[in-house]
């Protein structure tokens, strides 16, 4: 049984999609995240060191989100799901992102990706 930490709306400038323009100009991007992690530890301690540091989290995720640029955000969206499970205490990561100003000739609200991902050890309790 895990709880789960989920950080929400953190804005990021990149410049990845697949038409040169998206390249060029860049756009905004939303990342919700949300992690599987046993807190246990970190109530009975009350001690920093004993949980996720989502402050250094939303650092480095919103780092990978803005470096290199790719096509797709199913890309980005892995990209991120790496960085979340970094942590050994992390147990799964869902992200969420969302390309509000994707060129869509239509009117909507959102174009969102969800991918969750599991550390090797959870895929394998998984598939049992």
């Amino acid at each position: 049984m895990s709880d789960e930490l989920t950080i929400t709306g953190v804005e990021c400038f990149a410049h990845h999609g697949v038409f040169d323009f998206e390249r060029r100009e860049g756009q905004t991007f939303v990342i919700d995240l949300t992690l599987g992690l046993d807190t246990t530890s970190a109530a009975a301690s009350d001690d920093l060191q004993d949980t996720v540091d989502y402050g250094n989290l939303v650092t480095r995720v919103k780092a990978a989100v803005e470096s290199d640029p790719v096509d797709l955000i199913e890309t980005v969206a892995q990209r991120i799901a790496g960085e979340c499970l970094t942590d050994g205490r992390v147990e799964w990561a869902r992200v969420t992102i969302h390309k509000p100003d994707a060129p869509i000739e239509a009117a909507f609200s959102d174009v969102a990706l969800t991918i969750t991902r599991y550390t090797p050890l959870d895929n394998a309790r998984a598939a049992r």
